[in-house]
């Protein structure tokens, strides 16, 4: 994966994050003040794709990191880092979005709780995807 592949699913990642956002926004305001607890709104369905692919990018930026350390495998780790960084950078932006148009407090069915975990589990998803990277560099 070149890193012009990455830069184009980052760019991607933020022009959908900015799609997905503005119908998201328009449609909260015709929202009532508190959702049910088993209905499915733009926040929380934006939260809950955000949040599972940061935790997929988390194991797989660990996962990068073990093979980086020689524990498994017998590559380098970098796909898999780079793949990691991507996609904690789409948890990051998509789940900061959610945070961004949430017209409520937590526990009002807006996706704000799951919008921060997106965004901690992201950034979590890159510092081990760049260290994985940064350790590929030096052994490869």
């Amino acid at each position: 994966m070149t890193i012009r592949h990455v830069l184009a699913a980052a760019a991607a990642a933020l022009l959908g994050g900015f799609g997905l956002a503005a119908p998201a926004a328009a449609h909260a305001s015709t929202q009532p003040a508190a959702a049910s607890a088993y209905s499915m709104g733009p926040g929380r369905i934006g939260a809950t794709v955000a949040a599972v692919l940061a935790l997929v990018g988390l194991v797989l930026g660990g996962l990068a990191l073990a093979r980086s350390a020689g524990r498994i495998g017998a590559g380098n780790g970098r796909r898999g880092a780079v793949v990691a960084l991507v996609l904690g950078l789409i948890g990051v932006v998509v789940g900061g979005l959610v945070v961004a148009t949430a017209d409520g407090g937590l526990g009002t069915g807006n996706g704000l709780g799951g919008g921060v975990v997106a965004g901690m589990l992201g950034l979590i998803g890159m510092v081990l995807g760049g260290l994985a990277l940064a350790r590929s560099r030096r052994t490869g």
